[in-house]
């Protein structure tokens, strides 16, 4: 089997788990929560914190907290403090915290029985751990919600008062809780929600801009030079924005566009790759969607992906439609409606979801209306109108 040269350099940088050295527009939240916890360089034996992280997915709040994880944990053994950073994602343990500590105390001691435990002699024994090899824990609960859903407020008071189970004693855990909102904590009872709520990073949902940045500095990183345009990132970063601003489907959405190019043989990951791609994870089209249609929709529809298929382009304009849309009339015998009526026809295609639209900034083609596929191939959806168009006037 002969192979071709492939359009990544290291597709691996495009993997969920992979945290780069630096996070485009997190920069904020990851210095507060450095200051949050910058006892840990100065007396980590004297206090111990709790912070939330929330925000939507993909606004890179599991990606924050490992970046900042890293960080401090290289700043504290700089000063020959013995810090741990645990992340756990708490989802994965069903939320139970018999689960999730065992799971952090077999981090730092492989050979700690997996059997024969309660919640709390696990706990004693992670703290007993960190007192012999007087070392602390910044223990990171991904998916917190999960904790809350399946144990309530007793397992968060617990983890939020281990201290007074010490007294006089070094504290040595600190907490960081990853949630999508604080609506959960509205389970909790009183004294365990006055534990947790005092910080809280929020992160907001990134805008195009930001998206454009993150996923650029990602595809630097992950594909070779000049494999994936601007405008392709640019594209990508629409398709996240639709999905709100969510950077970890962008970047997916690079990595199987990548998958579609080397497939093909290509030099480039191109606007349809990234079409397919994205067909691949939300797949859809549907016949009956399109039969629900009038002809001359699915004839504006068909020009539509025969513009993306004759230039290879992630935008279009509304003129550039309006002339493949003529050719797929006359290809058809039928004769095309008025300039006003295709501008209906792209405003209740936008709405129906075939097409997205967003206004150009002055460049080469001047201020206009960009029309783009949001959730198909143009060759997927060529292949399917034609089809229903061609059973409809048989």
């Amino acid at each position: 089997m002969k192979f071709h040269s492939s359009v990544f350099k290291d597709e691996s940088k495009l993997d969920i788990n992979y945290v780069p050295s630096r996070l485009p527009h997190r920069e904020k939240e990851h210095r507060l929560l450095m200051e949050f916890f910058s006892f840990l360089l100065r007396i980590p034996d004297k206090m111990a914190q709790r912070v939330i992280v929330t925000g939507d997915i993909g606004t890179g709040k599991t990606a924050l907290c490992q970046r900042f994880g890293e960080d401090i944990t290289i700043e504290a053994h700089k000063r020959s403090i013995n810090l741990h950073y645990v992340h756990v994602n708490c989802r994965e343990y069903r939320g139970k915290l018999f689960l999730i500590l065992q799971h952090a105390l077999t981090v730092l001691k492989p050979t700690f029985p997996q059997r024969g435990y309660g919640a709390e002699e696990v706990l004693r024994a992670l703290l007993q751990h960190l007192d012999e090899e007087n070392a602390y824990m910044v223990l990171a609960l991904d998916e917190f919600d999960s904790l809350i859903e399946a144990e309530g407020s007793d397992a968060v008071y617990n983890l939020t008062r281990l201290q007074e189970l010490r007294p006089n004693k070094p504290q040595r855990i600190s907490l960081v809780c990853v949630m999508r909102n604080l609506e959960s904590t509205k389970r909790l009872d009183d004294s365990a929600k006055s534990t947790l709520q005092r910080n809280v990073v929020r992160l907001e949902r990134y805008g195009k801009a930001q998206l454009i940045d993150i996923l650029s500095e990602r595809t630097a990183l992950a594909f070779e030079d000049s494999a994936v345009p601007e405008e392709v990132v640019g594209f990508a970063a629409d398709l996240s924005q639709d999905e709100n601003g969510n950077a970890r489907f962008g970047i997916e959405l690079l990595w199987r566009a990548g998958k579609y190019a080397d497939a093909q043989d290509l030099d480039a990951v191109t606007p349809e790759c990234v079409r397919k791609a994205i067909s691949s994870i939300i797949p859809t089209l549907q016949k009956s969607q399109i039969e629900e249609l009038g002809l001359h929709e699915k004839l504006f529809l068909l020009g539509t992906a025969e513009v993306f298929l004759e230039t290879n382009e992630a935008y279009a304009t509304l003129s550039e439609i309006e002339e493949a849309y003529a050719v797929a009339c006359e290809e058809y015998d039928e004769k095309p409606v008025s300039h006003t009526q295709l501008w209906k026809y792209l405003q209740g295609l936008s709405v129906l979801g075939f097409l997205k639209t967003e206004v150009s900034s002055e460049g080469t083609r001047g201020r206009s209306t960009l029309i783009y596929l949001p959730a198909v191939s143009a060759e997927e959806l060529a292949k399917a109108l034609r089809l229903v168009i061609e059973q409809g006037t048989r």
